[in-house]
């Protein structure tokens, strides 16, 4: 079996030995990903929401350079600071998966890399449609 390392400048780069997301077969891995807007290499804000937000939408971004969306989330493992900001961050990760959201673990950690207050990470199945010319069943570019 191949694998494919994906490396997308939509998401912050990896900060050491890992790659952003690894397609094999018909699954994407992807590392977890932190709420660092790329451009900026800063935190999107200081707070669960905006670091939620923007860790989701580098998570999209790996998974549409692997030639998968979020609608092909299968499971994801989401690492909290604080347990205590849970229904803070569920109340935006909701809003990334609003059908048929994956399978999901959610764990407190001791710390996060750079200090972030939440890093998710999820496994895909592929989809290689990527919104181009031909024919989709899939739904995911809607």
């Amino acid at each position: 079996m191949d694998k494919e390392i994906i490396a997308t400048t939509q998401a912050p780069a990896a900060v050491g030995p890992y790659s952003q997301g690894v397609r094999a077969a018909e699954l994407i891995y992807t590392a977890g990903q932190l709420g660092i807007v790329p451009d900026t290499k800063e935190f999107a804000g200081p707070d669960i929401e905006s670091q939620t937000r923007q860790a989701l939408e580098n998570l999209k971004a790996v998974l549409e350079a692997g030639g998968s969306c979020l609608k092909h989330v299968i499971k994801t493992t989401v690492f909290l600071a604080d347990m205590g900001e849970f229904a803070r961050m569920n109340s935006v990760y909701a809003q990334f998966f609003p059908e048929a959201p994956p399978a999901r673990s959610t764990v407190q950690v001791a710390a996060l890399p750079l200090g972030g207050r939440v890093e998710i990470e999820a496994v895909a199945m592929a989809c290689d449609c990527q919104g181009g010319t031909q024919e989709c069943h899939c739904d995911c570019h809607d």
